[in-house]
């Protein structure tokens, strides 16, 4: 059996900085950008601890290449993912974590 996988965007307040991840564990990961847990990392030095847009997917290796999709784009085309389903760049990860 194959693992899922979520390709997400983490945003700061200002929805200035949109980090671009892969996991297998959703919950566990936003957990670990809101709470700072690698204080070293991109994603705590711009305080990315808003969870903005997710894609699952039942196999990992589709999110892996997902992810690669994503991170060869532009920021517009991520821009764009988000306002379609988000709209007010609200934090997603109340259904999440």
């Amino acid at each position: 059996m194959n693992k899922k996988g979520f390709v997400y965007f983490m945003s700061n307040a200002g929805n200035s900085v949109i980090y671009t991840g892969i996991t297998s564990n959703l919950t566990k990961r936003v957990w670990e950008h809101k709470t700072g847990k690698y204080p070293d990392s991109f994603s705590a030095r711009y305080k990315l601890n808003k969870l903005v847009y997710w894609e699952e997917y039942d196999d990992i290796r589709d999110a892996i290449a997902r992810e690669k999709q994503l991170k060869a784009g532009s920021r517009k085309n991520k821009v764009a993912l988000i306002v379609k389903e988000n709209k007010g760049w609200e934090d997603l990860s109340r259904g999440v974590v």
